[in-house]
């Protein structure tokens, strides 16, 4: 398959040619933990061990790399699976990492709990301004991380631009890609070394699988990440990679949905006299929308609003909705709502990342948006 085709036919066929054996038009799912082999070493196709490689994962590792503009994908159990084997390819003790001052909740507790106790430091920026990256790297930086738009407050990097300051610091650039999905964004284009994904949200958009993906613009880079995704184990299994694949088919209309539901919810919040702050990067008092336009095909499906009211304000506006499903995790076929301060981001109390109180996310399905709104018209009392 071409990377010449357009993104929507990648989707749909890059990794994924006609079974040879059947013509089955979907990759099979290999469940299958060995191979024979025809003779010692004589492996058919690379395959040995299903942790090494599986045909499945295979399928979808391309698919991956395809639709990032990568030369190398590589899928495995979840997302905190392909960001720790990252870093621990990436860095070793005495290494530092400038990370943002607004991210995943999970991510920092695997830098702040985790890599820490390895030896590796690690400090925050506003990464929104390339001059405070550029601030907070030292001779010992080895790679930048980065969010667009960024968990829970809808933060935009210019990609590029910080991109340029890691590399003249001789760091790499890590730019997590989970939220806007390779179809509205792709940031190895834009200078990133390594791209992060939770193929659980977007990519798998069902809510039915846990995956993550790692995909790199060098060659280099890709074959030490796949030594060590070897020598970890954190593989994603054969049916979790058909499962992703199945819903990276989807992922074009899904996103363009997406997205018009969303724009149709923060129209309503930012006219709602209950609703004091709404993050999108699609509204044009963003910040940073003019970078966010530029570097985006469109803005997504990810809300966040704060509430008049404080705190318990919010949490009753997640319990009174009945059409968001009040739950983590995000960019499935459903609505989902949640309060970040105690649920995602409650890893990250007391520190700089620490988010409002008041603070509501919603990640917007593909319903019908006059139910949506309806929903959160009543839920916002």
């Amino acid at each position: 398959m071409s990377d010449q085709h357009s993104f929507e036919t990648l989707a749909i066929h890059a990794g994924q040619e006609a079974d040879p054996l059947t013509g089955a038009v979907v990759p099979p799912i290999y469940q299958v933990s060995t191979y024979k082999q025809d003779g010692v070493g004589g492996l058919r196709g690379g395959y040995e061990y299903s942790r090494s490689a599986n045909p499945t994962r295979t399928a979808l590792e391309e698919n991956l790399a395809a639709l990032e503009g990568g030369v190398r994908g590589l899928a495995f159990a979840s997302g905190l699976a392909a960001e720790d084997t990252l870093l621990r390819t990436l860095l070793a003790p005495g290494d530092h990492v400038v990370i943002p001052n607004d991210a995943y909740g999970g991510t920092f507790r695997l830098f702040a709990k985790v890599v820490s106790r390895w030896g590796v430091e690690w400090s925050v920026a506003d990464t929104s301004s390339p001059d405070a990256v550029r601030a907070a790297i030292r001779p010992e930086t080895k790679v930048v991380w980065v969010e667009t738009p960024s968990n829970p407050l809808l933060g935009i990097t210019d990609i590029a631009a910080v991109a340029g300051v890691a590399h003249e610091a001789g760091a790499k650039l890590v730019v997590d890609n989970t939220f806007a999905s390779p179809y509205l964004q792709q940031p190895l284009s834009l200078g990133a070394d390594v791209v992060v994904h939770s193929t659980t949200k977007y990519m798998g958009g069902h809510s039915d699988v846990v995956g993550g993906a790692l995909i790199a613009a060098d060659t280099g880079l890709g074959e030490e990440l796949a030594y060590h995704q070897n020598a970890m184990g954190a593989v994603a299994g054969p049916f979790d990679s058909w499962l992703t694949l199945r819903g990276i088919k989807t992922l074009a209309v899904r996103m363009d949905r997406h997205t018009a539901n969303a724009e149709r919810v923060v129209d309503l919040l930012v006219s709602h006299p209950k609703v004091t702050q709404v993050y999108y990067p699609g509204l044009p008092e963003h910040p940073l929308h003019e970078v966010a336009a530029k570097q985006m095909r469109a803005f997504g499906g990810m809300v966040s609003f704060r509430v008049a009211g404080g705190e318990e304000a919010a949490v009753e506006v997640c319990n009174r909705a009945k059409l968001f499903t009040l739950g983590e995790s995000l960019g499935g076929v459903e609505s989902l709502i949640e309060h970040p301060g105690r649920m995602t981001h409650a890893s990250v109390a007391g520190s700089q990342l620490e988010v409002p109180a008041d603070l509501v996310r919603a990640s917007v399905g593909i319903e019908s948006a006059d139910d949506l709104l309806a929903d959160l018209t009543q839920a916002l009392g």
